[in-house]
């Protein structure tokens, strides 16, 4: 089941390792969270709508004790317009760009140059506290798409009551030496069409489905220079990703063919921190622009990020019956409309 999350930890570390290449940021003191939060925004948002995605391929549920296990791959697209983000001067307090851009690439963009950011901090006696860091471009020419993929693999079991009970899990796994992640999710689907008499005989099925998903990833930066003016202790990048959805399913049952869509609502909440000790070394100037030397200082957990994300969701596919083996496919309109594909072992 390593598989769930495998290809998600490899790509948050893809980010992370880039989050070690621009650990430059930290010099630009409390702009460091803001301009992160729009950074790493649509990658956050892109796992948030791959995590409630998948979860079904019909409203029937299993008899007592029936059973599936299913593999599937979400794949969330990333939108145009979160490609970019505009970065506001007055919004920040000490940094700006070198150049004077104000489009600047996400982590999910396809403009893959980096962008230089002068830093100035008000110091002691009048003097400043300056430097530079680049915060690097998007990832997205590196992809074979712009969208975030997560496979997964899922176990549903039949409850009496025509209820069904689907589990995500995977415990806690190394990748290498520097990433771990672990997953859980659990999905709870009603069938309703028992309540609707004769409407219950026809092949049609109605059903309430609700779930819920846990992601932690971490990833070693350990002791290092990160650059030139930056280097850290024990230095550690979590990512955590709690997700929820609420819908009602639909679905047309035929022994070869199965029509199925749903509609409802998605949210999610997500917080990036980096930890550690980091040592961050500064040019002081005077306020006539005149050298004054350099000066170190010291700073523990310096970035706390937190997205959140809800809205409606709904989807149409289909699903193709082989007795017991199933292939199916939809699509899903949200804020980072999704692709699945996936095939399940499904009994009674």
């Amino acid at each position: 089941m390593n598989k769930i999350i495998i290809y998600c930890a490899l790509l948050l570390g893809i980010n992370m390792s880039t989050a070690q290449s621009l650990g430059g940021v930290l010099l630009a003191a409390e702009d460091a969270n803001p301009l992160l939060e729009n950074y790493f925004s649509p990658l956050t948002k892109g796992l948030m709508s791959s995590a409630n995605s998948g979860w079904y391929s019909t409203a029937k549920s299993h008899k007592k004790l029936g059973f599936d296990i299913t593999f599937g791959l979400n794949t969330a697209f990333t939108p145009k317009s979160e490609q970019m983000f505009e970065f506001i001067a007055d919004q920040y307090s000490f940094i700006s760009t070198a150049d004077g851009k104000t489009s600047i690439p996400t982590v999910l963009g396809k403009d893959g140059n980096s962008t230089t950011f002068d830093v100035s901090l008000p110091y002691q006696n009048g003097n400043f506290k300056v430097g530079s860091f680049e915060l690097p471009g998007g990832i997205a020419k590196d992809l074979p798409i712009n969208a975030t993929p997560t496979p997964f693999v899922q176990v549903g079991l039949g409850l009496p009551f025509k209820t069904t009970i689907k589990l995500r899990y995977v415990p806690k796994t190394e990748f290498g030496s520097k990433v771990n992640a672990n997953l859980i999710g659990v999905g709870l689907q009603h069938d309703l069409t028992q309540y609707l008499g004769l409407i219950g005989k026809l092949p049609f099925s109605v059903s309430l489905f609700g779930a819920y998903t846990k992601t932690t990833i971490d990833y070693a930066i350990g002791n290092t220079s990160v650059t030139s003016l930056v280097t850290v202790r024990n230095g550690l990048a979590a990512y955590k990703l709690n997700t929820w959805t609420l819908q009602a399913l639909g679905s047309l049952d035929f022994k070869i063919m199965t029509f199925y869509g749903g509609f409802g609502l998605n949210g999610g909440v997500s917080n990036f921190d980096i930890k550690g000790n980091y040592d961050l070394t500064y040019q002081v100037m005077s306020s006539e622009n005149q050298n004054m030397g350099t000066m170190t200082e010291s700073i523990s957990d310096p970035i706390r990020l937190k997205f959140k994300s809800t809205g409606t969701r709904a989807t149409v596919g289909a699903r193709l019956n082989l007795t017991f083996f199933k292939i199916f496919a939809d699509f899903t309109l949200q804020e980072y409309n999704t692709a699945t594909l996936g095939f399940a072992f499904s009994f009674r």
